[in-house]
């Protein structure tokens, strides 16, 4: 497998690169460059499988660099420090990332996923990754499944059910989504989206809510007209949250 570490900082690439050359022996380093203006030719001169890609970079970032090409044949680690924004661009994309300072298991992770998806990302990832990165929010985001991603609406989803380790999203007018993500992966991808949990496997959108019915917990009738459980404990949370929205 070979690759790329594009990161500006130098003692970063050192660091990433006595990693892989001491743990990943059967992934080899064609080149390393700490300006990203010039990665853009690097790339497409080297043809790697993957790279690693820094987020933060003066001229380019990350999410800039990758926009500069017309199709993207080959895989992404993003690599930062930590940046909320870049962070969750990066969960919307469904595209795979590492925190700094790079710990070598979180490392094998990411190597493995690349071995076992052995696909390349696609320009509607990067395109929502920049979205997000910029501060908005996009209508339509990339959501894992078993066999790759789905793109959808998020005014589209009903409601979202725990199913283990899975996901299975209730939609408007198409099948049901299952996702390889649990439901706390999930509600946090949605936290920015008016979405609620109402109970511990049940995660709703708030503009789906067509009625509520009292009682000790009491019942909440989404627009597919199916009725879901409100858990007592979540009672007052609901009524807060749907009385501001």
């Amino acid at each position: 497998m070979n690759c790329i570490i594009i990161d500006d900082e130098k003692h970063c690439i050192r660091t990433l690169t006595n990693l892989l050359e001491t743990w990943f022996p059967e992934v080899n380093i064609l080149a390393t460059c700490n300006e990203s203006n010039q990665a853009v030719e690097l790339i497409q001169y080297h043809k790697p499988d993957f790279i690693f890609l820094d987020i933060e970079m003066p001229l380019l970032n990350g999410f800039d660099l990758l926009s500069k090409f017309d199709s993207i044949c080959f895989d992404v680690i993003f690599t930062t420090a930590y940046d909320s924004y870049a962070i969750k661009a990066i969960k919307y994309s469904a595209l795979d990332y590492l925190l700094k300072p790079i710990d070598v298991e979180e490392l094998a992770i990411a190597i493995e996923k690349i071995i076992s998806k052995q696909s390349s990302i696609s320009q509607s990832q990067v395109q929502l990754a920049i979205a997000v990165n910029n501060k908005l929010l996009p209508d339509t985001i990339a959501l894992p499944t078993a066999d790759g991603l789905a793109f959808a609406s998020v005014n589209d989803i009903l409601y979202c059910i725990a199913e283990g380790s899975y996901t299975r999203l209730y939609m408007t007018g198409i099948n049901e989504i299952i996702l390889s993500k649990t439901l706390g992966n999930v509600e946090e991808i949605l936290a920015d989206y008016n979405f609620f949990r109402i109970h511990h496997s049940t995660l709703i959108n708030l503009k789906q809510v067509k009625k509520y019915i009292r009682g000790e917990a009491g019942e909440v009738i989404m627009s597919n007209g199916n009725t879901l459980k409100l858990a007592r404990t979540r009672k007052t949370g609901f009524l807060n949250v749907f009385a501001r929205f």
